[in-house]
């Protein structure tokens, strides 16, 4: 029998198979607030935010090695996060549609590392990323040599409450 503690918790370091091809085709995310209210979110919703370029990044894959560099473009998290979140909150967790995760502190999002600023990234090199390329896909610029906090095909964005309002 099978309890919560056999479950892999997909926002913990771990590595993970190479996923060939979309885990599916619905190009939306679910973004979940901390009261637990949940709102589909489109490229085209990360569009109206201010737009971020940032250029020397990586895609680091399990299975595929490390290719790049290129320029990603995106919302930062931390602008999605403000734009529909209003509650305190402490971190996000951004998990892919295949169940691979990644958690980020608030810490890291309003004190980013001088590589960049973690992405939503829906652009690599000036094109639209396509939905084999991920559609919308979780950046972390200082990330070079492991695939455990990068998410290509995000399906959904948890926000954690806790801590002070940012």
């Amino acid at each position: 029998m099978k309890t919560d503690h056999d479950h892999a918790d997909p926002l913990q370091p771990h590595s993970h198979e190479p996923n060939p091809a979309p885990p599916s085709e619905d190009p939306t995310f679910q973004f979940v607030s901390v009261n637990g209210r949940r709102r589909p979110i489109t490229v085209m919703d990360l569009q109206r935010l201010a737009e971020v370029s940032i250029s020397d990044c990586y895609i680091v894959s399990t299975g595929h090695g490390t290719s790049g560099p290129f320029t990603f473009t995106g919302a930062t998290l931390l602008a999605v996060v403000e734009a529909f979140c209003h509650d305190p909150w402490s971190e996000v967790e951004v998990v892919s549609a295949d169940g691979f995760g990644n958690r980020i502190y608030a810490s890291e999002l309003h004190k980013p590392d001088p590589a960049g600023p973690i992405l939503l990234a829906y652009a690599m090199d000036g094109q639209p990323l396509t939905r084999t390329q991920g559609l919308v896909r979780l950046i972390v610029p200082s990330e070079r040599d492991d695939a455990l906090r990068q998410v290509k095909w995000v399906g959904e964005v948890r926000v954690v409450g806790g801590g002070k309002r940012p």
